[in-house]
């Protein structure tokens, strides 16, 4: 599927830990839940996608990818590193308005 080029931006920044590319793909007033936390605006997500970047090392591939409505997508990945349980598959909820995401949603494939 063909992604927005918003979300294909956010993803090859995070992948590559790049935090000031990142960012500007949130909209002032994005709101970000991973892992049972939740970070609103940019200078929360900020130190989320820092923290985020420095605390595991892993590798990340897109296994999947669907589009839920005219603003939503949803981007499955697979991630293998040094985190508790060495793997994890992840859906990436994006809710986007004008080329920015609002909300991101990370959340474990049941």
């Amino acid at each position: 599927m063909d992604l927005p080029d918003t979300i294909i931006k956010y993803l090859a920044a995070h992948t590559a830990r790049d935090v000031g590319t990142a960012i500007q793909t949130y909209a002032d007033d994005a709101v970000v839940t991973d892992d049972g936390r939740t970070y609103r605006g940019r200078d929360e997500i900020r130190a989320w996608l820092s923290d985020a970047a420095s605390e595991y090392t892993y590798t990340t591939e897109l296994t999947g990818s669907r589009k839920l409505d005219d603003s939503t997508y949803v981007v499955t990945q697979h991630l293998e590193g040094d985190f508790p349980g060495g793997t994890a598959d992840l859906d990436f909820t994006f809710d986007l308005d004008q080329d920015l995401i609002t909300r991101l949603v990370i959340a474990a494939q049941p």
